[in-house]
């Protein structure tokens, strides 16, 4: 193999192309809104080629589609599923998942939302592939914490209550409070929402 086709190897990088793409796009959507931001914005600022990126996402929808599914689901495992999921309890996995969050929201001085809730608050209504989209990283997002909290009663650690109910309650609680954070761009909302929700979940703690 020559010199240039071993360079011509190493730079055709489909897959590497296709993460640039993803990571430019869902930065994008996330500062400025799906709506907001057009292909070729995206193109200059990912520094690829019409041809490349209509290679890997034919239309704006398609790049929408694999942004909730590639990342925005990946970011909620990675943020709130997989920390409960391993926390000595649901109730030290919830209340350090917002510890986290806030002190980052504090330290960055800006509050950009989350990114699922953005996503389903411009596009549920615009399109079904999108409602869909985000309702099935929600759904895997309530199934999680409540899979844990069944298994800290089932364990004897939390009094009985509805599992499903009460993860609906956690997520709704996260979600409003991070929609308000990021309209008064202060972490003070979400800090708020905690400290009420942490007091709560204690008190549902075996001899509370």
């Amino acid at each position: 193999m020559t010199e240039s086709e071993s360079r011509r190897k190493r730079s055709y990088d489909p897959e590497g192309m296709r993460r640039r793409l993803l990571d430019v796009a869902a930065e994008a959507f996330q500062s400025r809104g799906y709506q907001a931001t057009g292909m070729h914005e995206l193109m200059r600022e990912a520094g690829v080629t019409g041809g490349a990126l209509y290679h890997h996402f034919p239309t704006k929808k398609a790049l929408g589609l694999a942004i909730i599914r590639d990342r925005v689901a990946a970011e909620v495992e990675e943020t709130w599923i997989e920390p409960v999921r391993t926390a000595p309890d649901a109730i030290d996995g919830i209340v350090g998942v917002f510890d986290r969050i806030a002190a980052g929201l504090r330290r960055r001085g800006a509050v950009s939302g989350c990114p699922l809730n953005n996503l389903a608050l411009e596009l549920s209504l615009a399109d079904p592939e999108f409602r869909t989209a985000t309702q099935a990283v929600f759904e895997a997002w309530r199934a999680a914490i409540a899979a844990r909290l069944r298994a800290d009663q089932a364990a004897g650690r939390l009094v009985p209550a509805d599992a499903d109910d009460l993860a609906a309650f956690i997520v709704a609680a996260y979600s409003g409070a991070m929609a308000q954070a990021k309209a008064q761009q202060d972490a003070a909302p979400l800090e708020a929402c905690a400290r009420q929700l942490i007091r709560y979940l204690k008190g549902l703690r075996s001899g509370a």
